[in-house]
């Protein structure tokens, strides 16, 4: 991440990348097919964790509560790691074809939603459409909590919510 932030991604590297994290560039590629996958090593780790969020939240909520509640509680593990996510996050925005990985990765998390919801007998179509918000509030707030001084992720998800509601259902 540091070379990546000091020369560019498209300036640095995999020997360099090898060279500074002590390996040899065969060792490199025995753990990454690219540099890029570098800054996407957990990018199935937030869909699995909201996915079994989701699952393990009780039966009785309405969809929207397990949805807004599933999100809030995987954004109280993601405060501790402001830091890293905003470097990261700088470092991909820099970089179209990394902007195209991360809105991959928001697909997966689309997907981990959907897949949760299918599973307390959400009919699929609304589990879809659910999950795409659900994703686009997510994205928002990710978004803005990382661009603002001192809000919190918890904060920014309600503001997120809030304004999805009153734009989308005045």
């Amino acid at each position: 991440m540091a070379l990546f932030a000091g020369r560019g991604y498209a300036e640095t590297t995999v020997p360099q990348i090898a060279e500074r994290a002590g390996l040899t560039t065969r060792t490199f590629f025995r753990h990454f097919a690219e540099k890029r996958e570098v800054l996407f090593l957990r990018d199935r780790e937030l869909p699995t964790a909201v996915g079994s969020i989701l699952a393990g939240l009780p039966r009785d909520l309405s969809t929207s509560q397990v949805v807004e509640r599933g999100l809030s509680l995987a954004a109280v593990e993601l405060e501790q790691w402001r830091a890293p996510i905003a470097r990261r996050d700088a470092i991909i925005r820099g970089d179209e074809h990394l902007r195209e990985r991360e809105l991959l990765k928001l697909e997966h998390l689309a997907q981990a939603i959907s897949q949760a919801l299918v599973a307390r007998d959400v009919p699929p179509a609304a589990a879809h459409v659910t999950a795409r918000v659900a994703t686009l509030v997510f994205d928002l707030a990710m978004r803005r909590w990382l661009d603002a001084e001192t809000a919190s992720l918890q904060d920014e998800l309600t503001r997120a919510w809030d304004d999805v509601r009153a734009t989308t259902l005045p």
